[in-house]
């Protein structure tokens, strides 16, 4: 993957995924993923991170602005966002709140 490029991937298997199936997916990839979770309208305000960040979502929805690129991404169950680092984003949690698995890489 290039360096600096968001990527997205829908979720392409017949329902939605199991926390157990997308840890094997992140964990095939040599990553370690973690869970989180947020409740319904949750805010995080604009930030960014100094790593590169993957994140699936398990249940629920979150809404990602990323304002220097002019984009709007709302993921949904098995979705994939890859956020490099330092990537100026906000998020809106959706109304039924979100389960996510996240994983770095270096």
């Amino acid at each position: 993957m290039a360096q600096g490029k968001i990527v997205v991937r829908p979720w392409s298997r017949a329902g939605a995924p199991t926390e157990a199936e997308v840890r094997r997916l992140l964990e095939a990839e040599g990553l370690q993923p973690y869970p989180w979770a947020n409740a319904p309208g949750d805010v995080y305000g604009v930030h960014a991170h100094p790593y590169h960040k993957v994140i699936y979502v398990i249940s629920g929805s979150i809404t990602f602005d990323l304002p220097e690129h002019g984009q709007q991404v709302t993921l949904r169950p098995g979705d994939r966002l890859e956020l490099p680092s330092s990537i100026a984003h906000s998020a809106v949690v959706g109304p039924q709140g979100v389960v996510c698995l996240e994983a770095h890489r270096a």
